[in-house]
């Protein structure tokens, strides 16, 4: 594939610098620092998996905007269905219902193989409050009202708002904003490359998951709610668990009698290859989160999926059985109807399969990293990859901020934006990421590959001329 490049005679090419002026004066952008904010790319034009900026720059997205737009940036149907919907119905509240969030409902049902009712809200975060709340009363419905605490692993993201960043194991997004929601218990997440147990996955006995048993006990069986995970940890360095690992995690959970919340924001609907993460490890949730891909980004949802069987509790005529919770936008018919067609698009163009496939070919693509001398790790999960990046192989010594920016700005200048895991955990924001959207082609999927590997090489070759020795973290 050729170097995207300047589109020419841009519309907007005349009055750029005005458009920036206004940026800075009017617009707070997220997880950017002032300085870094000041120059921002501003995004005019989508066209499958390629935006164009308003200089008229062309760039192959890996990284579909923010994990979602799955089907690319110029899907007719989706925009046909939003606008039809808008047209016959544009709100009304779920306090009663309507026709796209019934169909939904069901088709997410159908997806997740089983038998669940739907909550629906807008965004991943409140996806996950909402089922905070449900397990607590849950638990106090069935006579069990000191069941209140929540597990959950370092290294993982669960969203912004109060209890769900509680429940994030990032401790850099919480400085500053502590103290959080109490309850959140945290464990070391199975991370092989780094295994926080010393272990070597094949002669370990999975210590990453047989820690679930231990923090409960210590935490009091009685007191403990639900435990809740990605299939992998995304946004935290794309850390991809062993094959049994859910398994006995799931099987924990059942032995103590813990909900088994599963966050499938990001590995959901089609990601990882199944149409849910989950369905990769063969295990069955409790709970399902879900948001991004549901609408492939082009409108907010989210939604949260609970087991028939947990929602029997919510009927009894007791007073406050019901549960108590509203979202003026959630199920909002326009996104509804939009995912439904999402849903139906994917079935009918076998995405899910398309993902999988797309993914083996990453897998392919990206071995000649592993022989590179500053890539400790390579892991993919669907079409999901994190490449671990260390001075060294031997210490696995993180590469600094400066390394990583250089490579994603040499990305960027070659026509390709990429992704890492940001304000982690101090020192440990060094793995590039990759996610592209399902209707990216072959060739171009190749370009971001040869890009990514291009960028790493020119940014090695410079930093071999100058050794990093400052700032550094260890292994």
């Amino acid at each position: 594939m050729e170097t995207p490049s300047r589109a020419q005679g841009s519309d907007n090419e005349l009055d750029a610098k005005e458009w920036v002026e206004k940026d800075r004066r009017f617009l707070w952008h997220h997880m950017q620092p002032y300085a870094a904010s000041q120059n921002p790319m501003v995004v005019t034009h989508g066209e499958g998996a390629v935006i164009t900026d308003l200089d008229g720059n062309r760039y192959v997205d890996a990284m579909s905007g923010l994990w979602c737009v799955n089907l690319g940036y110029s899907e007719k149907e989706l925009a046909d269905a939003a606008y039809e919907q808008m047209r016959q119905m544009p709100f009304y509240p779920l306090s009663q219902s309507h026709l796209p969030a019934i169909q939904l409902a069901e088709k997410l049902s159908e997806w997740l193989q089983g038998d669940y009712r739907v909550f629906f809200s807008n965004s991943g975060s409140e996806a996950n409050e909402t089922a905070f709340k449900m397990a607590r009363q849950y638990h106090i419905q069935n006579g069990e009202p000191s069941r209140w605490k929540v597990i959950s692993r370092y290294r993982a993201y669960h969203g912004n708002s109060g209890a769900a960043l509680a429940a994030t194991g990032q401790a850099q997004r919480k400085i500053k904003y502590e103290p959080l929601s109490p309850g959140f218990v945290h464990v070391a997440p199975p991370y092989c490359y780094r295994c926080p147990f010393g272990q070597t996955y094949g002669s370990c006995h999975t210590e990453c998951a047989s820690v679930y048993d231990q923090v409960i006990n210590w935490e009091g069986p009685e007191t403990v709610a639900a435990v809740i995970m990605e299939p992998v940890i995304t946004g935290g360095g794309v850390i991809v668990p062993p094959p049994e690992y859910m398994k006995q995690v799931r099987e924990i959970c059942d032995k103590y009698g813990v909900l088994l919340i599963v966050d499938e924001v990001i590995c959901g609907f089609g990601r990882s290859g199944q149409q849910f993460g989950h369905q990769n490890f063969g295990v069955t949730p409790d709970i399902v989160t879900m948001a991004k891909g549901i609408t492939s980004g082009y409108l907010p949802l989210s939604a949260t999926a609970v087991r028939a069987e947990l929602f029997d509790s919510f009927t009894e005529p007791e007073p406050y059985a019901h549960f108590r919770h509203v979202n003026t936008f959630g199920g909002n018919p326009t996104s509804c109807a939009l995912a439904v067609r999402t849903l139906e698009l994917m079935e009918k163009r076998s995405l899910v399969a398309r993902s999988r496939e797309l993914g083996r070919q990453l897998e392919q693509l990206l071995l000649p990293l592993q022989d590179h001398p500053n890539v400790g790790d390579v892991r993919v999960f669907g079409l999901l990859a994190g490449i671990e990046l260390v001075v060294d192989k031997q210490s696995k010594t993180p590469v600094s901020p400066g390394f990583i920016g250089e490579v994603i700005a040499s990305c960027k200048r070659k026509g390709v934006l990429v992704g890492k895991n940001g304000d982690t955990v101090p020192e440990f924001n060094n793995v590039l990421t990759l996610s592209p959207p399902f209707i990216i082609s072959d060739e171009e999927l190749q370009f971001i590959v040869q890009t990514v590997i291009g960028a790493l090489d020119e940014t090695s070759a410079i930093h071999h001329q100058k050794p990093e020795t400052e700032g550094m973290a260890s292994s």
